[in-house]
């Protein structure tokens, strides 16, 4: 061969490329191994050379053998590239090529430089933002060294004329074109993209000069990096240089391929542009060895992909196509299944079912192909229902490893003061030790959470969880033995664990470096144990390995990040990691894959599932960015956004080629409608026009069965209300007063809690609301009418006001709630006053919080009402008054007359029977409501008795006959406890409600809608 020539061949669409390749290469080696040892192959990444080391590999059925050289040109070192004949490195040592700039490095140089700019223009972002800006100028600075454009023509290119925006945005990119090249220069770096630029340009000057006299081939590159286009021309015009293109259409004439050359989003827009280059047709390309003909599904592919202008063809076929034609290509569709699916979820179920059952035929390989992140994790999470993990070539991002992870909630805690969330995630992180065994700290954390941490929020910091601890003290249940001192010993342990991070997070601004070195401190620190350093815990294993490489690399870059507030600290980390992924090297599938469009494109399997085919997934929408507008961006010689979406068809026209292939998409995202991929569309109309799309796209309704049929039940068995008979022993024979009215409307309510002795938890730190309130209004009108039981004080206002700060101070609440609730308590308590100041003349005495029994006595066993009035006045004349005081709304008036609401004529045969404490029998006057709500009407008052209404003595006496016309009831063993007995009585707030499944039978008896 000369090497005028080039040498150029094809893997047609339908091949699997890196075994093709694979088979060629050995064959042209033939006997001698050192043929094969001594080629050098250039490949697009190092996915692809794994991808081509394991098809080596497979093809030599796992014999020994001499593996050619392989280098990546997408993630180029020097030294991985020969730039001599022979293989020494002189060239590069010639060169004196500074290294790469670092991405964590440019990072925080170039944040230097956005955050002078903000200053300068008197606005401002947090660190993290700052960060996330940079690594966008980084981007774009990587795209423009790719590219090889002249920043200078930037100035031209937006006039004054232009919309502001744009001359802001001008001024933004001086931090580009001005001072970074100075800055990266005096660092002694280059730009990765420039530097890989230099070597290949190097390589390419080389091979010019002086061919190598060993085998060099080029494959599976398109040539979209202009330097790497340079070298693969070079490549193909060497001795013994070849260039392998994927899925080139040789099909085409010159006139179509002149259109395709002028068509960014066309799939052959890359290979055309290439062999332009090579001043070569696409007819005159050969066919690899080795490879079979492009398959008639990529074929029909490459027709419903062509220019727009082009389509027209299609008519042209299809009316002279024949019936044998036709039978034809419906014979290339049998192997594609299109699939409509609900939404993403219901699309990650099925590609995860699709996957599971192709494990049931020995030996097939399956992948799932995606560029969508979020569906490729779904599709992960589903096939875990069958223990499969999947082998993601997009790994795992790095920031949700166990050992990131830990230090993230450690910063989080810290930033908001040990709130209850935070510090209960991280107390239950694995990681947590605080000095001592992994299930003693979980069983005190459950106890703190379950005594501590639910309920109102506690005040902020440690000191604030030890006034909680305190006032818990003091409380009805108490805690239970040692608890209180063991919870002592654990804010102990966490006060010294965070000691180098609370100094830290003590200075209003620190240096990121100090801030970063105290929270590896204390995060080593809280991970200890007797057992185990904390340092060898968090950073063992791969996850750890990575985690600790990271971090040493932005630690290493923190001289040149900006100071910043202690509770930026876990945004920064975020922002510089994010996007970093770690790929696990076992423990996964064999035979199932995850891979991006790329990977794919090199690859092969027996079932290629290629899902998330929506427009802005697959492919992403041509947004030219924030940066530059379309017009700039071709004023610069930018590539188009649109030649991302070719190089996305490309992929996707190599994987339809593939011996199965399934086709996924949701019918709605986040609730709104979606629209297919362009792909699908042309191909949908293609196959029309044909007259064959019935041998596309299945029913929606097949995918939706399937995917139902997951977790449905192999039967159905519906099930009656629950109806419990507990034996009469286990019955209460004690209850409250404010527990009768839920006997009577909820009894499932009094088995579960009673009897069953199950209590709801309160939310984690749960805002405090009208419940809290009505407690605090409580305990203030018990203390004063305590302190001032007969006579109200000279100066009523003062002595209320000084108890309601009393209350509020030992409350617990916090100072801004307090302040929010004072205007509306000022009101009502005012109007307290007033109804204060005309009883009291009648009255010769006031209880406040007094508690009284009632023993009924019957057929069955003694049962005991208990009650706590709220306020019970003895009046001049001898008779009781009973009030119940309500910050809440008032029961009915029916209600209360059917006996559903029986709380304080209840109270009222207490009284009159002479069962409250210190009180003797007397006639019973008035049962009253007193509703305290301090907004724009401030206090209500209603009387249960008299008038219109039975009188005191009658409700009572009602009361007491309907409470023991229940017991009895009860007393029966066949008296079921049921839940929501009265559909017309159903109580306001059920606790019990999900445990009595009140939701599913509710909805065939017709209760509550």
């Amino acid at each position: 061969m000369t090497g005028d020539r080039p040498k150029v061949f094809t893997i047609p669409a339908g091949n699997a490329f890196v075994d093709c390749l694979a088979r060629g290469l050995m064959r042209q080696a033939g006997d001698d191994p050192l043929v094969l040892a001594q080629t050098l192959l250039l490949l697009p990444n190092r996915r692809a050379a794994r991808a081509l080391s394991e098809a080596f590999l497979r093809l030599g059925e796992g014999r020994p053998q001499l593996l050619p050289t392989m280098v990546p040109l997408g993630d180029l070192d020097a030294e991985e590239l020969a730039l001599e004949a022979g293989g020494s490195l002189g060239a590069t040592q010639d060169l004196a090529l500074a290294p790469a700039i670092g991405e964590t490095h440019r990072a925080a140089l170039l944040a230097q430089l956005v955050e002078r700019w903000l200053a300068s223009s008197g606005s401002g972002l947090p660190a993290a933002g700052v960060i996330r800006l940079a690594r966008d100028l980084g981007r774009l600075i990587d795209e423009a060294e790719t590219a090889e454009i002249e920043w200078e023509k930037l100035d031209d290119i937006v006039p004054q004329s232009l919309a502001a925006h744009w001359q802001t945005t001008r001024d933004f990119l001086k931090i580009v074109t001005e001072h970074w090249p100075a800055i990266v220069n005096a660092e002694g770096h280059l730009g990765p993209a420039t530097r890989r630029r230099l070597l290949l340009d190097a390589q390419a000057e080389l091979w010019a000069k002086q061919a190598p006299d060993y085998p060099v081939v080029a494959a599976g590159s398109t040539g979209s990096i202009p330097a790497v286009a340079r070298l693969l021309a070079r490549v193909a015009k060497l001795p013994h240089g070849q260039l392998v293109l994927p899925g080139l259409d040789q099909a085409c004439s010159g006139e179509l391929w002149a259109a395709i050359a002028a068509d960014p989003s066309h799939p052959q827009q890359g290979l055309a542009r290439l062999l332009e280059r090579l001043q070569l047709a696409p007819k005159s390309v050969a066919v690899w060895p080795e490879a079979l003909p492009e398959s008639p599904v990529a074929s029909l592919t490459n027709l419903a992909l062509r220019p727009a202008l082009e389509t027209q063809s299609w008519r042209d076929l299809a009316g002279g196509a024949s019936e044998r034609q036709r039978r034809s290509w419906q014979r290339a569709l049998a192997g594609i299944t299109w699939y409509d699916c609900s939404d993403p979820r219901h699309e990650a179920s099925l590609i995860a079912l699709l996957l599971r059952r192709s494990l049931e035929t020995p030996d097939k390989t399956a992948a799932l192909v995606t560029p969508d992140r979020d569906l490729a994790r779904r599709v992960a999470a589903e096939l875990r229902r069958w223990d499969i993990e999947i082998d993601d070539s997009g790994g795992r991002a790095l920031l949700q490893t166990p050992p990131l992870v830990f230090l993230r909630l450690l910063a989080r805690c810290l930033t908001e003061d040990l709130a209850p969330e935070a510090l209960l995630a991280l107390l239950k992180h694995p990681f947590a030790r605080a000095g001592m065994d992994r299930a003693a700290l979980s069983s005190l954390c459950r106890d703190l959470e379950r005594h501590l941490l639910r309920g109102p929020r506690p005040q902020a910091g440690l000191e604030g969880l030890r006034k909680s601890l305190r006032r818990r003290q003091t409380m009805r249940p108490p805690l239970p033995t040692g608890l209180a001192q063991r919870l002592e010993g654990l804010f102990d342990s966490l006060e010294r664990c965070l000691v180098p991070l609370t100094v830290a997070f003590d200075k209003p601004i620190a240096a990121f470096s100090d801030l970063l070195d105290a929270l590896l401190k204390s995060a080593e620190v809280l991970s200890g144990d007797d057992d185990l350093a904390g340092a060898a815990r968090l950073w063992a294993e791969e996850t750890g390995e990575a985690a600790a490489e990271a971090l040493v690399e932005i630690r290493s870059a923190a001289a040149a990040l900006p100071d910043l507030p202690p509770g930026d600290l876990s945004g920064l980390i975020e922002s510089l990691l994010e996007g970093r992924v770690l790929r696990p090297h076992y423990g996964l599938h064999p035979r199932l894959f995850l891979w991006g469009p790329l990977e794919a494109r090199l690859q092969g399997a027996d079932l290629l599932i290629l899902g998330g085919l929506n427009e802005g997934s697959w492919p992403r929408l041509a947004d030219p960015g924030p940066w530059l507008s379309r017009p700039m961006r071709e004023a610069l010689d930018l590539p188009p956004p649109e030649r991302r979406i070719g190089q996305s068809a490309h992929d996707l026209l190599q994987a339809m080629a593939a011996p199965e292939v399934i086709l996924t998409r949701a019918l709605k995202q986040e609730g709104a409608p979606t629209i297919p991929a362009r792909w699908l569309s042309r191909l949908e109309a293609l196959t029309k026009v044909l007259g064959i799309e019935a041998s596309l796209k299945r029913p929606a309704a097949e995918a939706a069965a399937w995917v139902a049929a997951l977790d449905r039940p192999k039967q159905v068995q519906p099930q009656s209300p629950p109806a419990p008979r507990p034996p009469l022993a286990a019955r209460p024979r004690q209850l409250s007063v404010t527990r009768i009215e839920t006997w009577m409307r909820n009894p499932y309510a009094i088995f579960a809690s009673s009897i069953l002795r199950l209590e709801k938890l309160d939310e984690i730190a749960e805002d405090p609301g009208p419940a809290e309130r009505g407690q605090l209004i409580h305990a203030v009108l018990e203390a004063f009418v305590k302190a001032y039981p007969k006579a109200l004080p000279a100066d009523p206002k003062a002595a209320l006001a000084a108890i309601v700060e009393t209350s509020l101070a030992s409350s617990g609440l916090d100072r801004s709630l307090q302040q929010l609730w004072r205007p509306r308590m000022a009101r009502l308590l005012s109007w307290f006053l007033d109804m204060e100041a005309q009883r009291r003349d009648n009255c010769r005495e006031i209880l406040a919080e007094v508690n009284g029994v009632l023993d009924l006595t019957g057929s069955g066993a003694a049962f005991r009402l208990t009650a706590k009035a709220d306020r019970l006045e003895l009046r001049s004349d001898g008779a009781i008054a009973l009030v119940d005081y309500k910050t809440g709304s008032l029961p009915k008036a029916a209600d209360v007359n059917l006996g559903l609401a029986p709380q304080l004529p209840l109270e009222g045969a207490i009284a009159r029977s002479g069962g409250f404490a210190g009180v003797s029998t007397a006639p019973l006057d008035s049962l009253e409501l007193w509703r305290l709500v301090g907004g724009a009407e401030s206090g209500e008052f209603k009387t249960l008795s008299g008038g219109k209404n039975p009188s005191a003595e009658d409700l009572a006496e009602a009361a007491e006959a309907g409470l023991r016309a229940l017991i009895a009831a009860f007393d029966r063993i066949e008296t079921a406890y049921l839940a929501h007995p009265r559909p017309g009585a159903v109580p306001r707030f059920d606790d019990y409600r999900q445990l009595a499944r009140v939701d599913e039978w509710s909805s065939d008896t017709g209760e509550e809608g």
